[in-house]
């Protein structure tokens, strides 16, 4: 089982691994989010201009800044979510081993419980990146947060400190099954190269493991 230091070293590094791939992919999220949020008409899907028209349009008309709305929270989520969700891993998983070595289901359940756990705690941050993501001179509805700490604080105000965790059960079957197939399969992967040295070589082995860790920070 991991030690409280090598939590901690996980912890920490899953964490700025996981902010620096957010900084990297939130104007795709956002993107995402107000392509979600478009209206249908009898025509079809009001304004529908494809991913790269959407983010063209936001960095037209809110500037390009607008597509890092979201980042503050987006680093809540990422610090709480990706380093639990990382961190635990290895100390569930050791809950799951009673004889011999783990298999490929108590890895599947470990990752499994600690997606769970992960987003449990981080989806009031998921939430208000979400809503402020959202948040555009398009949108219909404005909610007008000046930021993130003004709108954990607004939500908690007007909608009640329950309504932080609006749509915990869809997030967590999401971020199970998305943690279930990057963590167990990076874990069980990653064990070929290590294990059977003489079928690989040294710059495979290196590229093969470095790319399972990459996956498994988005």
């Amino acid at each position: 089982m991991a030690t409280a230091s090598s939590f901690a070293a996980v912890f920490i590094s899953s964490a700025i691994a996981s902010c620096f791939a957010e900084v990297c992919t939130i104007p795709l999220d956002t993107a995402k989010v107000r392509l979600q949020l478009q209206k249908k008409t009898a025509a079809g899907p009001a304004g529908t201009v494809g991913m790269l028209g959407t983010m063209m349009s936001i960095a037209r008309e809110e500037g390009v800044t607008a597509l890092w709305k979201g980042i503050i929270p987006g680093f809540h989520r990422q610090c709480l979510y990706g380093g639990l969700r990382v961190g635990l891993y290895e100390p569930v998983k050791a809950l799951f081993v009673f004889v011999g070595d783990a298999t490929l289901m108590n890895k599947i359940l470990a990752a499994l419980t600690t997606g769970v756990i992960a987003i449990a705690v981080a989806n009031p941050t998921d939430l208000v990146k979400v809503r402020l993501q959202a948040d555009g001179k398009s949108t219909a509805v404005k909610r007008h947060y000046s930021g993130a700490l003004n709108a954990y604080a607004t939500i908690v105000r007007q909608e009640g400190i329950g309504a932080l965790w609006t749509g915990l059960g869809p997030n967590m079957a999401r971020n199970a099954l998305i943690n279930a197939a990057e963590l167990a399969s990076y874990d069980q992967f990653k064990q070929v190269p290590l294990h059977s040295p003489s079928s690989f070589d040294p710059v495979f082995n290196y590229t093969f493991i470095t790319f399972f860790f990459v996956c498994r920070c988005f």
